[in-house]
C-alpha cells in the first residue's frame, strides 16, 4: 500500500531547521500521508477523532501529542470528533536536523533513543500534553537561533517524559533501526527479523549468543524491555499488519506466513494487541484509506 499512499512533499526547505503550522480548523481533510521529515503533532479538542501511525489505530482524547519519525504512514480522521473548534500545532523538522555522531554524545541519549522508538509513533501522556501545549503554541513567536533552542529543549523534555506509549508494531515499518548499544542483542533481533516465519526458541537465540538460557533471557529483556516472546510476537504481528494492508492474501494464509501455528491463535493475539480481529482490522484500515491512493 505504500505506493498507493499520499507522499507529502513538506514545505520545510534545506536552508531550514524547522517548520510550524499552527491552526484552528472544523475537521481532519487530509488523507493517510507519509513523508521523510519528522513531526511532533499536537491536537486540542478533538475527542473521538481516529489516529492512524503505521498499523496503529486508536480514537484519541482531548490532548493528543504524537512524534513520528521518517517515512512513517500517518493521519487523523474525523470518526466520531463533533469539535468545530480542532486546534492543532504540527512541527516538521528534516532527519538529519541532529545527525547520527552528535546523537551519540551522552547527553543525547535520551533524544536518540526517543527519535529511534518515534519509527513506531510515539504518543506522549495526556499530561505531558497539556505541559507543553503552551510552549507548543508559542514556539512560533521565537525568532532565528531562539526557536531551535527551545525545539530542541521541548524534544528533551519530551524524551525524558514519563508514560510514553510506542503504537506501531516492531516489523510494520521497515526502515526502523534501534541501537542496543549490544552487538549480541543486534545479532539476536536480525535472526529473529529474518525467521519470524519459522518456529524459534529462546534456548536457539541464546546459543546464538553464546549465553546461557537463564542469563540470555535477563539480558534480553534489561536491553529491549520485552521479554523473547513479546518480541517475536511484534516482529510477526508488524509483518502480519503490513500483509494485511499491502495483500490480498487471505488472513489464514497470512498467518501462516507470519510464524502462528494455527488461526485461533493467532486471531487471540491480534485482538489482545489491537483491539480488533484481523479481519475488523483490514476493513477498518481499507475504510480510512479510501480516496487516498495518490504518489507524488
Amino acid at each position: 500500500m505504500k505506493n498507493d499512499l499520499l507522499k507529502e512533499i513538506t514545505p520545510l526547505t534545506q536552508s531550514d531547521c524547522f517548520t510550524l503550522f499552527s491552526r484552528t480548523k472544523k475537521e481532519f481533510d487530509f488523507p493517510l500521508h507519509y513523508h521523510e521529515e519528522f513531526e511532533l503533532n499536537f491536537i486540542e479538542n478533538a475527542a473521538g477523532a481516529r489516529r492512524i501511525i503505521g498499523d496503529h489505530m486508536e480514537d484519541i482524547g482531548d490532548f493528543e501529542l504524537v512524534l513520528i519519525g521518517s517515512n512513517l504512514q500517518h493521519g487523523w480522521f474525523n470518526n466520531k470528533c463533533e469539535s468545530t473548534q480542532i486546534k492543532e500545532v504540527t512541527i516538521q523538522f528534516h532527519k538529519d536536523l541532529l545527525d547520527d555522531k552528535f546523537l551519540r554524545r551522552n547527553q543525547l541519549s535520551f533524544i536518540r533513543a526517543m527519535l529511534e522508538k518515534s519509527a513506531r509513533g510515539i504518543l506522549f501522556s495526556q499530561e505531558t500534553a497539556r505541559q507543553l501545549s503552551d510552549r507548543l503554541r508559542l514556539l512560533n513567536q521565537k525568532n532565528g537561533f531562539d526557536s531551535v533552542l527551545e525545539l530542541f529543549s521541548i524534544l528533551h523534555d519530551l524524551s525524558t517524559s514519563r508514560n510514553m506509549r510506542i503504537l506501531s508494531d516492531a516489523s510494520f515499518n521497515n526502515t526502523e533501526h534501534f541501537t542496543y548499544n549490544s552487538r549480541r542483542i543486534e545479532k539476536a533481533m536480525d535472526f529473529l527479523n529474518g525467521n519470524f516465519d519459522k518456529p524459534v526458541t529462546l534456548s536457539e537465540l541464546a546459543k546464538l549468543v553464546n549465553m546461557s538460557d537463564v542469563a540470555f533471557s535477563r539480558f534480553f529483556k534489561a536491553r529491549t524491555g520485552n521479554n523473547f516472546i513479546d518480541s517475536l510476537i511484534d516482529i510477526r504481528l508488524g509483518h502480519a499488519t503490513r500483509m494485511l494492508i499491502d495483500t490480498t492474501h487471505t488472513i489464514g494464509e497470512i498467518a501462516y506466513r507470519c510464524g502462528f501455528n494455527n488461526m485461533s491463535n493467532f486471531n487471540r493475539v491480534f485482538k489482545k494487541k489491537k483491539n480488533c480481529t484481523p479481519k475488523e482490522f483490514r476493513e477498518n484500515y481499507n475504510a480510512v484509506g479510501t480516496g487516498t491512493r495518490i504518489f507524488i
